[in-house]
């Protein structure tokens, strides 16, 4: 899909959810990497949780995703080089168009086609919230998920659709970076997810 063919309301979910600082750095969101090391040496974390979206798109791109510092490193300056190259709409135009989104969808268009029976570019806000919720962990999040797990919270308790708890996420993160208003993401919240059948659709 086109970078001008994606809703700015996707790219928004993505953004604010993934790396909202991703348009003012150079490919390395410094402050959470540092955050992310100082866990890791310690014990609380590992460094996974300071990827941007452009070390998003070089992982995905390698293949290469084992928990090392020296993959960390090496990253790090491939996304750095990466942002002297192409431009911030070139990384999130392939970054959203390889992501892996569940049931064997890879990028948003092939995502909004399963999941919703539309074009990407038709998408509302809720059914945005939903995709950009899936990438954290996919066979977890992905909206048909809910039909055939059950998933618990970190309390323990018993939710039966985890897009919905991820979606929420992504909705109030967006609504925290001023992404949409109060009357949308209320609005948002409220708002049931209709998923398409594809029942008459051959194997």
């Amino acid at each position: 899909v086109p970078y001008t063919d994606i809703p700015k309301t996707l790219i928004d979910a993505f953004v604010s959810v993934e790396d909202h600082r991703f348009f003012s750095h150079n490919g390395v969101d410094w402050i959470g990497t540092s955050k992310a090391m100082v866990n890791f040496f310690v014990g609380f974390d590992s460094v996974r949780g300071a990827s941007t979206i452009t070390q998003q798109l070089v992982k995905n791109l390698t293949g290469e995703d084992d928990v090392r510092i020296q993959r960390k490193v090496e990253e790090i300056f491939r996304a750095l080089n990466l942002e002297k190259e192409k431009s911030k709409e070139d990384i999130l135009e392939m970054y959203l168009n390889i992501i892996y989104l569940g049931n064997n969808c890879y990028g948003v268009g092939a995502a909004s086609q399963e999941y919703f029976g539309k074009d990407v570019s038709e998408l509302s806000l809720v059914e945005c919230a939903a995709l950009a919720g899936i990438v954290k962990n996919p066979s977890r999040y992905e909206p048909r998920g809910h039909d055939y797990f059950t998933y618990y919270d970190d309390d323990g308790k018993e939710q039966e659709d985890g897009n919905k708890i991820r979606r929420s996420t992504v909705l109030f993160t967006m609504h925290e970076y001023g992404k949409i208003t109060d009357e949308e993401y209320h609005d948002a919240l409220d708002q049931e997810l209709v998923l398409a059948t594809h029942e008459n659709e051959e194997t």
